[in-house]
Parts: C-alpha cells; structure tokens; sequence
C-alpha cells in the first residue's frame, strides 16, 4: 500500500562498484570510435567559400545591364521612382513648391533655395528678435 514507508537500502562500496561497472561496460558497448570519415550521400551539398586571393575565383564577369538597371533604380530616390507617396512618412516634403509665393525684392536679398527670395519685411514669414526697453532691462 502506499501508505506504508518502504524502509531505505544504503547500498554498501561493492554494489556500488557493480552498478558503476555495468555502465561503464555499456557505454563501451554502445560507443564506436571513427577514423575514416566520408560525406553523407543522403544530406545535401555543403557550399565552400571562396578563397579571396585565388586568382580564379576573382576574375571579372560581363555586366549584366538588366541587374544593373535595377541596381540603380532602387539606388535612387522616392521623389524619382514614385509618382505619389507610398507611405505617411513620404507625404511630409514631398511636395517641394512654397507654399507662399514671394516675389523677389530689390536690394539687400539673398537667394536661399532655387528662385525663393524672401522678402526681409514680410511678417508672415520673418520672426525676428526684437529689443525694447522691457528686455534690455530685464536682461
């Protein structure tokens, strides 16, 4: 029953040593040193790099104009490939045109991007710091 405590065997050093014996035994058994080593004909083939200082396996190949035309067309840029923005992200700049026309001033401008000049006294577009007896006495 399961109720009663089964009383605890100490095995002593000579059953020890057998059962100790008996393993090593079946290890032995079941271990098989090899020597001679082959490819498994049931696995695939490994590839082997190449060696990049062999002459044979550096030598120059015909360009192939199809891979290089689809090179150089994921080398460019979204504004280029894409006619409309593909992503949310794309949609902030795409669109490069000001969005207030400014009409090129005479005198003192300076051209900042292309054919923008912007007018210096416009307010909308010029936030400059300006001093006043309030702020030079509190700086």
């Amino acid at each position: 029953m399961a109720g009663h405590p089964r009383e605890k065997v100490i095995p002593d050093e000579v059953h020890q040593n057998q059962i100790l014996r008996e393993l090593y035994h079946k290890e032995l058994r079941t271990q098989k040193l090899y020597t001679q080593y082959h490819v498994n004909p049931l696995s695939k083939i490994h590839t082997i790099t190449r060696k990049p200082m062999s002459w044979h396996d550096n030598l120059e190949e015909p360009a192939d104009a199809r891979f290089l035309n689809l090179i150089h067309h994921t080398a460019q840029g979204p504004r280029k490939k894409y006619p409309e923005t593909q992503t949310e992200n794309q949609e902030v700049g795409w669109d490069l045109e000001p969005l207030v026309s400014v009409a090129p001033s005479s005198g003192n401008t300076r051209k900042h991007s292309g054919n923008v000049n912007p007018e210096r006294h416009d307010r909308r577009l010029n936030h400059f710091r300006v001093c006043s007896d309030i702020t030079l006495y509190k700086a």
